[in-house]
């Protein structure tokens, strides 16, 4: 299964955004380890990516083909890169807002309005007891 067009055009726009070009790279094939039999002891998919200025490493062995490898540890050692430039990634600084969001406090307005809800509904339900017939 080989990557897509899109996805490669993806990878390069990133490493163009990022200021890292192909030459940075040096990479080798290992054969994997793990389950697989004899393919995984015949072939070399695994993917051992060093990136020469930083000297980040990235070993990938996730799939059994070779070229997918290649990408995926090409995506993992940019996101090691742009750990390192920018402090954390884009998604990952996207969940920890949505915690800090769940997190932080309510407002009183919002918390009044809760409790009026809550009146509402408590005497709707007081309205529901038994009927009294007064003769």
């Amino acid at each position: 299964m080989p990557v897509s067009r899109e996805k490669e055009k993806a990878l390069s726009a990133r490493m163009l955004n990022l200021g890292v070009t192909e030459s940075d790279f040096e990479e080798s094939f290992i054969r994997s380890s793990g389950p697989g039999g004899q393919k995984v002891n015949k072939s070399s998919s695994c993917v051992y990516l060093i990136h020469i200025p930083t000297g980040l490493t990235v070993k990938c062995q996730r799939e059994r083909s070779q070229a997918l490898n290649r990408h995926l540890a090409r995506r993992l050692l940019l996101d090691k890169i742009e750990l390192m430039q920018k402090g954390f990634i884009a998604e990952e600084r996207d969940k920890i807002e949505k915690i800090r969001r769940q997190k932080r406090k309510r407002t009183k307005r919002a918390k009044e309005k809760i409790l009026t809800a809550k009146h509402k509904q408590a005497e709707k339900k007081v309205l529901r007891g038994r009927v009294i017939i007064d003769d």
